[in-house]
């Protein structure tokens, strides 16, 4: 199994932070389907979701949350 890379961390965050797959792919300069396959790929690694994805919205699970804060810590 591969370590999630930096760059997957920080689009996660972006996601979390932004609550849209839409703003957050603007933000780091790739497609939303490209995003989503990373978040979607980044779960896999995990073993566990992380986010509720709607056709409106995307929210943190727990688990998702509970990551969120591990992976800003200083």
């Amino acid at each position: 199994m591969t370590k999630p890379t930096l760059a997957d961390l920080d689009a996660f965050a972006v996601v979390a932070a932004e609550r849209s797959f839409r703003r957050a792919a603007d933000l780091i300069g790739v497609s939303r389907s490209a995003l989503s396959h990373r978040m979607r790929h980044l779960e896999e690694q995990l073993g566990v979701r992380l986010l509720h994805r709607t056709t409106r919205s995307v929210t943190l699970t727990d688990a998702g949350s509970r990551f969120l804060a591990r992976i800003r810590r200083p």
